[in-house]
């Protein structure tokens, strides 16, 4: 009878044993896939485009050049580096003694030709009697002749007077129509004077900052063909453009108007702007082919300069309070021996989803806005999923240290092995 009591105990202890241990989390578990999940959460995403680019002035990526359109010496600078100017402030003064006499050379000479104008009218209007006197005198010797009272000799020569005084009017009247012309080209002669004698004193045409100054006082420009710089002028940085490059892969979902954040590597702090223009000049250096695109931004306290180097990220697409997932969710598959467990599959885009009892299930979606790590999930009832897991992938089997075996994880760091080598360094001696 004790034998029989003592097998029970044993047995019910051998259950009970058996129990704790498949509840403990030494057992071994059931084999069956593990899997790598992501929840499914209400967020903001917002898709980027990074980018570098350089902040110019507005409208001209260099700033403006002041040149001198005539020769001579500087001799007066106004104007200095990062001088504040005005449209229309004298900047510079090029020595205009010689442009003032070609002017006083070129009015004088307007004067004489005017003058010579007066005098070819009066030369017409004496012309114009001679005419009208031989005319009279012809037509009385014509009378005289048809009633035989005067020799058709003097009926010649009063027709020979006549000719001659037309062609002594058509002369005057040439001469006057010379004279004329003489004082158009003697006016354009005053204007072109007064042109070079305006450009001596150079002036900026935009209100700006002075960028660059090329010459000295007391310096000879010569200009030839092309005007010689003398100044280079920033328009208004108040209000500066930034010219980023950008790939082909990126430009497409680039547009007008976008709100773009950039910093510059002079500050720690971040600059708005949004995208002006887009243009169609590409560039390709090895192989990349890239666009311009412009990007305008506030710079009232001037701490953009020209030329620092841009580092920015253009908001192409934003979605406010959506529900969202790991981008890898879209990509998951289950394994072929799942799929034939679970029957017949719906076609098109999904993610799975692991229910609270171990299986999975698939969730017809789309994808809407995506930042490259979350990506929006756009189905009816999508705020249903809100709180669930998706799967984004399997879990890997890690291998456990074997006695005898040299399996070992090979992404696992190894710790610094002992020299084996005895002969690189004495044994330590023992103490007796």
């Amino acid at each position: 009878m004790k034998l029989d009591k003592i097998a029970f105990v044993a047995a019910a202890a051998a259950l009970a044993l058996a129990g704790c241990w498949e509840k403990s989390p030494l057992a071994p578990k059931k084999k069956g896939p593990s899997y790598r999940l992501a929840p499914i959460s209400q967020m903001d995403i917002v898709r980027t485009v990074d980018a570098t680019g350089t902040v110019t002035p507005r409208n001209s990526p260099n700033g403006i050049p002041v040149g001198a359109q005539v020769n001579g010496r500087l001799i007066k600078l106004f104007v200095d580096y990062n001088s504040v100017v005005t449209n229309g402030q004298v900047v510079a003064l090029i020595d205009p003694l010689v442009y003032e006499a070609n002017h006083k050379s070129a009015v004088a000479r307007l004067h004489v030709n005017k003058a010579n104008v007066e005098v070819s009218e009066a030369a017409v209007r004496s012309r114009t009697a001679e005419l009208e006197l031989a005319e009279k005198t012809y037509a009385r010797k014509e009378q005289l002749a048809s009633k035989n009272l005067a020799p058709i000799a003097d009926l010649d020569s009063a027709k020979e007077a006549l000719d001659k005084a037309k062609a002594a009017l058509d002369s005057a009247q040439a001469s006057l129509k010379s004279a004329k012309a003489s004082v158009e080209q003697s006016e354009a002669d005053v204007s072109q004077a007064a042109a070079n004698l305006e450009y001596c004193t150079i002036v900026s045409p935009v209100d700006g900052v002075v960028l660059d100054r090329k010459v000295e006082e007391g310096e000879t420009v010569v200009s030839s063909m092309n005007a010689v710089p003398v100044l280079t002028i920033a328009e208004d940085l108040k209000t500066v453009w930034v010219e980023a490059t950008v790939p082909e892969a990126d430009v497409g979902g680039i547009k007008v108007g976008q709100k773009v954040m950039f910093t510059a590597d002079a500050y720690r702090r971040k600059f708005m702007g949004r995208v002006i223009q887009i243009r169609r000049a590409a560039t390709t250096t090895n192989n990349v082919v890239t666009f311009p695109v412009i990007i305008e931004a506030e710079n009232p306290d001037e701490m953009l300069f020209p030329g620092m180097t841009a580092t920015l990220s253009i908001e192409t697409a934003r979605a406010e309070s959506v529900p969202a997932v790991a981008a890898a969710a879209f990509r998951f598959r289950p394994h072929d021996d799942e799929l034939e467990k679970l029957g017949e599959v719906p076609r098109g885009r999904k993610i799975w989803i692991l229910n609270e009892d171990g299986t999975i299930s698939p969730v017809l979606v789309s994808e809407g806005v995506s930042d490259d790590s979350f990506t929006q999930i756009v189905a009816d009832g999508a705020e249903s999923l809100v709180g669930k897991n998706a799967i984004v992938g399997y879990e890997l089997a890690q291998e456990g240290a074997q006695t005898g075996s040299d399996k070992t994880n090979p992404f696992t760091p190894k710790f610094p092995s002992r020299n084996k080598n005895k002969g690189t360094a004495p044994e330590p001696k023992e103490k007796k």
